[in-house]
């Protein structure tokens, strides 16, 4: 049956608000076309068709009547839900009326406001004059606390003035306070001047804490409350200074006071002024001897009562211990700068230098009898003088061992005056000073062999080893230079042989030490060569380079000659260790691009120290870095067959080619190596090269053999200061020859 034009238009409504019905219902009508047709296929399966119409029928009806009690709880819950609604409607309407009361009264009491605000007025006033009123008997009374402050300060009992005092600054504090918030800074001024009575109070009592503190060590002894109380009134003090910089808004007057500070500055100049007044101390020898032993007992015993019993009478934070040896220091150093600018004998200027150098750090003076200081056993572990730097500087060291050098000059005028009596008088004078100066320098090398072995075992001791060897070379260059003056004969003066040698050996044990301690930063760098991250490029040699440079400064501060020497010595002991590195077999070129890198990298490695050293001062024809350049040109050669040749120009020119037979380095040499070379460094070298067959390395040999050479007179050995890896003996299982 057709479907006319108004109910499309009745339906269309429904089709588009129940879409998913409509889809529903097409899907659930296919479904059960689909489930029919494939039960009632068959008409044997029609007979049932009766018991599926009843079955389904009650299905139905349950289903329907399930979706019937749904929609009525649903129905039932919608109507609570609007009359809920209605209700709280009409109580919203309810209150929009009352809301609009409420505003139609307030502004009909807008009038009654401003009343409000002048009872308010009123109360603040109220507030404030009650305010005052309550502090009326504590500002009557301000004057009468000031004189019973002044009468508890003239009596010592400082903690209970101190307690008025800061009651009084509380409350001028507090007034200035409000007056600041209020903007009434016209006002503070009267009340500064009814306060004014504090600054006094404040001075007096200032006056009494620094006066305990200038009499601290005494007090601690004796009367240690007073010092306690003293403390603590600096310590309320700071307190308070801390709590008011923390309020960066307002900061009362004479804020902060910083008294800890003024306590370390009373202590500091308490220290100064009792034991190092310059102007009243007698710098001739025994003046200047007495002078530095009372100094040496009475400061270790200060430091004994510091540290015994001032350190329990204030804070932990003071760090009171290390502070007072650090200030006991400080004045120590100045006061002997002052009285390094007198003009001082030589037995001042030699008491100077023992009390400096041995007496002051050391438990065992070099040659006095006097106890120890600042290393006493008493105080022990706590007072490290150590950290706090020498005494006086390595350079101002070395400027007094230069003014004594100088007035050993006196040695001469005893040499004049015993001429007066008779020529063999003098020549035995001049005899004992020289025998003196040689077993003094006796003394002195094996004094610097005992610090050497010290110094192994802790590089960081002694703190200045370096500066300390600079200086002894340079003393001993001095002194090399003054001894023929004190010759009896003017026309023969000379060096005796022995002294000269005496000298000579100082001279070589500085010099070693000053090289033991370049070879130990350089050995760790030297022991990456050679490797492949090397050939293939590496900042090796730039560190070794920085080494140098750093000991190079250090050495600029020797005299000339000696600082040539050094640089020369370490210019070859880099040659060796380098060349050291190549030989110690642990690489070998496996092609003719890897020699061909090696050949690179030797070139820019000496390359890089040859410009380094003549940077420094040392010309190229005093370097020994032309070997490694000479090594390059070994393995360079294209041709294998023609290494006879150039072994023999190497030979030639390098003719200490051998096995070291020590352990000792080469620098300052003292004796002449062997005459026969060796053929052990050569077959080194060319298993560098890796190419190298058994025939060639015989004929090399062989031409070794029927060409020795010998060693010139000026020649200066560069491989035989080289040790050689000993060859791996072959395994042997019974005992007997191996093969």
């Amino acid at each position: 049956m057709g479907m006319s034009a108004e109910d499309e238009h009745t339906m269309s409504p429904k089709d588009e608000e129940w879409p998913e019905a409509e889809k529903a219902e097409k899907l659930a009508r296919g479904a059960a076309l689909k489930w029919a047709s494939g039960v009632f296929y068959r008409p044997e399966k029609l007979e049932a068709l009766g018991q599926y119409r009843s079955r389904e029928t009650q299905r139905n009806n349950s289903i329907q009547s399930r979706l019937k009690s749904t929609v009525q709880s649903y129905l039932e819950g919608a109507s609570a839900g609007l009359e809920q609604l209605r209700s709280a409607a009409k109580e919203v309407q309810n209150v929009c009326q009352d809301l609009g009361a409420a505003r139609w009264a307030l502004l009909d009491s807008a009038d009654h406001f401003q009343i409000l605000q002048q009872m308010r007025a009123l109360m603040a006033e109220h507030v404030q004059l009650a305010s005052v009123v309550k502090v009326l008997p504590q500002l009557f009374s301000v004057h009468e606390v000031f004189s019973h402050t002044l009468q508890l300060l003239h009596e010592q009992h400082l903690l209970e003035a101190h307690a008025e005092l800061m009651m009084l600054e509380h409350l001028r504090d507090d007034i200035l306070f409000q007056l600041h918030l209020r903007g009434l800074s016209s006002a503070q001024g009267t009340v500064l001047s009814y306060f004014s009575g504090l600054q006094e109070l404040n001075e007096s009592l200032a006056k009494q804490l620094w006066g305990i503190v200038g009499r601290s060590l005494q007090l601690v002894q004796e009367d240690p409350v007073l010092f306690v109380s003293a403390v603590r009134i600096i310590e309320r003090e700071e307190k308070i200074d801390d709590t008011l910089l923390l309020d960066a808004t307002f900061l009362p007057p004479g804020r902060p006071k910083g008294w800890r500070q003024k306590f370390y500055c009373i202590l500091q100049e308490t220290i100064t002024g009792s034991h190092f007044r310059t102007a009243c101390v007698d710098t001739t020898g025994p003046g200047l001897s007495r002078h530095l032993a009372a100094l040496q007992r009475d400061v270790v015993t200060e430091l004994h009562v510091v540290k015994d019993l001032m350190v329990q009478c204030v804070p932990a934070h003071y760090n009171i211990l290390s502070i007072c040896t650090a200030m006991y220091h400080q004045a120590l150093t100045s006061h002997l700068q002052d009285i390094l600018q007198e003009d001082l004998d030589k037995q001042a200027l030699f008491l100077l230098l023992e009390w400096v150098l041995h007496v002051y750090h050391s438990p065992v003076p070099l040659l006095s009898s006097s106890p120890e200081m600042m290393s006493h056993p008493g105080l022990l572990p706590e007072v490290d003088v150590s950290a706090l730097g020498p005494l006086i500087s390595p350079e101002l060291v070395d400027q007094t061992e230069r003014k004594y050098v100088v007035k050993v000059k006196m040695l001469n005028e005893n040499i004049r005056v015993a001429s007066l009596i008779t020529g063999s008088l003098q020549q035995k004078v001049y005899s004992m000073a020289m025998e003196e100066l040689e077993a003094f320098l006796g003394r002195l090398r094996e004094a610097l062999v005992q610090c050497g072995k010290e110094h192994q075992k802790d590089r960081t001791i002694p703190k200045y080893y370096i500066p300390y060897l600079l200086a002894v070379l340079n003393n001993n260059l001095a002194l090399s230079s003054s001894v023929p003056s004190l010759h009896p004969n003017t026309a023969l003066s000379e060096v005796p042989v022995s002294l000269r040698a005496a000298l000579d050996r100082t001279q070589r044990k500085a010099c070693q030490l000053l090289l033991e301690e370049l070879l130990l930063d350089l050995q760790p760098l030297c022991m990456q060569l050679p490797s492949r991250k090397w050939l293939f490029g590496s900042q090796l040699v730039s560190s070794i380079c920085e080494v140098i440079d750093k000991y190079a400064k250090d050495f600029s501060h020797v005299r000339k000659p000696i600082f040539m020497l050094l640089l020369m010595e370490s210019e070859r002991l880099v040659t060796s260790q380098y060349l050291r590195a190549l030989m110690q077999k642990k690489m070998v070129c496996k092609s003719e691009e890897e020699r061909s890198q090696l050949c690179n990298r030797l070139l820019q490695d000496a390359t890089q120290l040859q410009e380094l050293f003549h940077g420094l001062g040392l010309d190229r024809s005093q370097q020994s870095l032309e070997a490694v350049l000479a090594l390059r040109e070994l393995i360079c050669l294209k041709d294998p067959a023609l290494l006879s040749l150039e072994v023999l120009g190497f030979i030639t020119k390098y003719p200490d080619v051998r096995p070291a037979k020590d352990g000792v380095m080469g620098w300052l040499h003292l004796g002449s190596p062997p005459a026969l070379p060796s053929d052990e460094h050569v077959s080194t070298l060319l298993d560098l090269r890796g190419d190298v067959s058994k025939e060639v390395r015989h004929m090399v040999l062989e031409m070794m053999a029927q060409h020795p050479q010998a060693l010139p007179e000026s020649y200066q050995p560069i491989f035989s200061i080289i040790l050689i890896p000993a060859p791996e003996l072959p395994f042997c299982l019974r005992k007997g020859k191996c093969a």
